[in-house]
């Protein structure tokens, strides 16, 4: 099937009937600081891919469909469970509003185990996220936030029977709308791409955030991070797989692409695709990673707005 069989309107146009993009603005907010709920709390790990993933659940079970928060590069589901500063995360706030909540750690990333750097793509990825999905016994909502984007738009594509929504925040998006990057140079094990940002990619090594990555692309001119957490949240930073990388940098068209629009329709990925502006709801300030940051829990509450009002 052709690369560019769905356009970028086609997709624009799917994606409106299917799921939302939380994007972000640019003052600040303060929010509460709740204690963690009462919770029953177990793990579990998919063999093939190894994915290992914690579910969280409100004392006396849920009602509602359950959902999957998948992580962004160079992190783990840690970043769900707790912010920076040691408050309880979006997990928490989902399961104090009910919900049965599922955090994977992608396959062959952090709990998951090990899985060759030459065999380890995004098809695998998907493949072991789609596997927790299925195995919920109904439909989820799915959430995906940065590099995981691609990943979740795959999801519902392959696996769109056992989503019911799809939440994208700050997402990286599928091949078919994103740009190639341009090879500036290249050697058998290495390639250096220039895009946003120049970058050298050893297909060899696992890619490992530097502080300056930190404090420009993860923090960035955030009102709400709290920097005297920059150094400690540098340190729990996880090495992202070289394949995952250079598929994000959509080298030679290699980013995760969607052909088939079938198990997009019907679907709200966030409606139209609703694009949500915080700062058209009062909420302004924030960096790429607002799940750690100290508004948190205000941008969970929209979160769940738009999941239980659309």
């Amino acid at each position: 099937m052709n690369d560019n069989i769905i356009s970028r309107r086609e997709f624009g146009m799917a994606a409106s009937a299917a799921g939302a993009g939380l994007i972000t603005s640019s003052k600040g907010l303060a929010a509460n600081e709740p204690s963690g709920p009462p919770l029953n709390y177990w793990s579990g790990l998919i063999e093939s891919p190894p994915t290992y993933y914690e579910v969280l659940e409100p004392v006396g079970g849920s009602t509602k469909p359950p959902m999957v928060l998948i992580c962004g590069g160079g992190h783990t589901g840690a970043c769900y469970l707790a912010t920076v500063d040691g408050r309880p995360g979006w997990a928490q706030a989902f399961v104090r509003a009910g919900y049965k909540v599922v955090v994977p750690d992608w396959p062959g990333v952090g709990r998951s185990g090990y899985i060759p750097l030459d065999h380890l793509t995004g098809d695998v990825v998907v493949e072991g996220l789609g596997k927790i999905a299925a195995s919920l016994g109904q439909p989820a909502i799915v959430m995906t936030h940065s590099m995981s984007g691609a990943y979740g738009w795959k999801l519902l594509e392959n696996h769109g029977q056992h989503i019911a929504k799809l939440v994208a925040i700050a997402p990286g998006p599928p091949g078919n709308i994103q740009a190639v990057s341009d090879i500036v140079s290249e050697t058998a094990d290495t390639v250096v791409v220039r895009g946003s940002t120049t970058m050298t990619i050893n297909l060899k090594q696992p890619v490992v955030s530097d502080r300056n990555f930190v404090e420009v692309k993860l923090v960035g001119k955030s009102a709400h991070f709290p920097r005297e957490y920059i150094a400690v949240y540098a340190s729990s930073l996880m090495p992202i797989p070289p394949r995952l990388l250079y598929q994000r940098r959509n080298i030679r068209g290699s980013q995760l692409k969607v052909t088939d629009l079938s198990n997009y329709r019907g679907k709200r990925i966030l409606a139209k695709a609703d694009f949500i502006y915080l700062g058209d709801h009062g909420i302004e300030g924030n960096g790429h990673m607002m799940m750690l940051e100290k508004n948190s829990d205000a941008l969970a509450g929209r979160i769940l707005s738009w999941i239980e009002n659309s």
